[in-house]
């Protein structure tokens, strides 16, 4: 073993004539461990709610985009469909219209509701979104049946218009009306005869999350673009990958194969201003708490410069003896990087502990919890998080040991060993 290694391990773990400086290594170890621990809880809470957020969103939304850059929309969907699913990671590829429209129940009920109209193809769509799975009420019909075409509603929005699903022995139908429907009607005012809104059976209610049950409504795209009057353009195509993480990658092959009227957004585009919001939340708190390390650092500096005055004259006779001035730096340097591993290993142990305990347990339940859709803080532990903390730590830790270490190496060893005597 390196006889530095073994000089450094005495020295800090040896006994002492100055019991302080026992006392503030302690301290320095426990700051290191407590910075360590707190970081790796906060962060694995995190990366949970960044995970939760994200997979709830991309239960609606996309995996990948592709949109008209103009505001005439997509008019060959098929073409871009094909293009898409020919790339590697691309499992389905649907069209889709959106739009807004007044929806008002049959009944003539006072209460009615602008909606968001989705218009995708029923087949396909179900490879694209969680919609499909998550409609329990009914099912997810927008076919065309007895002359009237089919429509899903969110159950918000249902409970607030008290809408139920088409059967047998009750109807139940909503009207559907686009701006250029509500000109039309205006019109009808002054004489001109305007046609009456189409009927669409409601035939399924899906549940995902209020804000977004309450606001949107499915119908099948030849209906959406008859509604919203687009002829043979869409909004644009769809796209579901294998790898949620190959977003990005199958847009660059995307933008390589398609021409300029054509603009591909991911699902991190699509909530941009908010993902990016959530990160910069987790590297503020890795910032604010990282300064426990970088206290706990700065007491290694005071623990290492006393060790450094009581071992003097040991110090001066390993200089007599031969040790180089840049051994005996390095003695003190390992001393750092000793302290700071110690801490490191000790706050991961508590750490991950932690972690763990609240991912399968729960132990530290959300304030509210009947307002959200879990009942505990979200935990997700990432490698990379760890190494980063572990490496910030122990680096903070060596460069502790560096005037010290300095100090240490300038002792000449005649002074040394003489005052002492």
């Amino acid at each position: 073993m390196d006889f530095r290694f073994l000089i450094a391990r005495r020295y800090l773990a040896g006994r002492r004539q100055v019991t302080l400086i026992s006392f503030i290594t302690g301290i320095s170890v426990a700051g290191v461990a407590l910075g360590v621990a707190a970081l790796v809880v906060v962060l694995s809470v995190m990366n949970g709610f960044y995970y939760f957020v994200r997979d709830m969103l991309v239960s609606i939304d996309p995996h990948v985009r592709i949109v008209g850059a103009g505001k005439a929309g997509v008019a060959n969907p098929d073409s871009l469909a094909a293009v898409a699913l020919a790339l590697p990671g691309v499992e389905s590829a649907s069209a889709y219209v959106e739009g807004k429209a007044l929806l008002a129940p049959e009944d003539g009920a006072e209460v009615n509701k602008v909606v968001i109209v989705r218009g995708v193809e029923s087949q396909a769509y179900a490879g694209v979104s969680d919609v499909v799975d998550r409609t329990g009420f009914g099912a997810f019909d927008l076919e065309r049946r007895n002359g009237r075409p089919g429509l899903v509603a969110g159950m918000s929005l249902a409970y607030r218009l008290a809408l139920l699903p088409s059967t047998d022995s009750s109807a139940g139908r909503v009207a559907l009306l686009s701006a250029p429907d509500i000109e039309d009607m205006a019109t009808s005012f002054l004489g001109i005869t305007a046609s009456p809104p189409t009927l669409f059976d409601v035939r399924g209610l899906f549940e995902m999350e209020d804000i977004y049950d309450e606001s949107h409504v499915f119908i099948e795209t030849k209906e959406a673009q008859r509604l919203f009057r687009t002829g043979d353009f869409v909004s644009g195509v769809e796209l579901r990958l294998a790898d949620l993480e190959q977003a990005d990658a199958v847009k660059q092959m995307l933008a390589a194969r398609l021409s300029a009227p054509f603009e591909v957004v991911t699902w991190y585009d699509l909530r941009k201003s908010l993902y990016d919001v959530m990160r910069l939340e987790k590297w503020a708190a890795t910032f604010v708490l990282g300064l426990i390390i970088v206290v706990a650092s700065c007491n290694i500096v005071g623990s290492l410069t006393m060790i450094v005055i009581e071992k003097r004259r040991d110090v001066g006779v390993l200089r007599a003896m031969g040790v180089s001035r840049r051994d005996i730096r390095r003695i003190f340097l390992l001393e750092g990087v000793m302290v700071g591993v110690t801490g490191t290993v000790s706050g991961l142990v508590i750490g991950l502990g932690l972690a763990l305990l609240q991912q399968h347990f729960g132990l530290v339940p959300l304030a509210g919890a009947e307002s959200f859709l879990i009942d505990a803080y979200p935990v997700f532990i990432e490698g990379g998080d760890l190494l980063t903390v572990s490496a910030a730590a122990i680096g903070l830790c060596a460069a502790a040991g560096l005037y010290p270490s300095v100090r240490a190496g300038a002792i000449e060893p005649a002074k040394a060993v003489n005052i002492e005597a």
